[in-house]
């Protein structure tokens, strides 16, 4: 028996989004800013007020540690993107997608981006999946919109594996 595609890319979402609920359940709002070592990328206010997450067009090496924040905010940019695709919207880039602020505003904007992803699924079709997108991948090659729902599937399995350590490493370590 055969799973069809569509089945199967949901099942492995909702999987992925349960062990991260069990990580967004326990976060405290002090966790979000946590640096866990000297070179960090997070979120900072920007002059004009607006979180401005740390970034670069070229990766660095070593890659600084992310924040919570900035990891939330990284999920945030990359799932809006994602949604845009379905929808046939044009990526936005890094500096148009807010992060709304550490505690409750996060948990909000998570489980909304969660709520649009899911609604975005029920209604693909097997043909949908076929469709083309450029998202993530900048070059086009022939990417589907299964490969994008596979990606986001494996990105945020990746996200939520380090908010969940960082989390842990927080709780392990707490403030003196």
């Amino acid at each position: 028996m055969s799973v069809p595609a569509g089945v199967l890319i949901r099942w492995q979402f909702d999987l992925t989004w349960a062990l991260f609920e069990y990580h967004l359940e326990r976060l405290e709002p002090a966790d979000f800013h946590w640096e866990p070592a000297a070179r960090c990328w997070t979120v900072r206010r920007g002059p004009d007020g607006r979180w401005v997450p740390d970034w670069a067009e070229t990766e660095p090496d070593p890659v600084p540690v992310p924040t919570i924040c900035w990891l939330v905010w990284h999920i945030g940019w990359w799932w809006t993107n994602a949604i845009d695709q379905l929808r046939g919207r044009p990526v936005r880039p890094h500096t148009d997608v807010d992060w709304p602020g550490a505690g409750e505003p996060a948990l909000i904007w998570l489980r909304d981006l969660n709520t649009r992803w899911r609604d975005r699924l029920d209604r693909l079709t097997d043909a949908d999946l076929d469709g083309a997108v450029s998202f993530p991948w900048p070059d086009g090659s022939g990417h589907t919109v299964a490969h994008l729902a596979g990606w986001v599937n494996a990105e945020l399995m990746k996200n939520v594996a380090e908010i969940g350590q960082l989390r842990l490493l927080r709780a392990a370590h707490p403030p003196t």
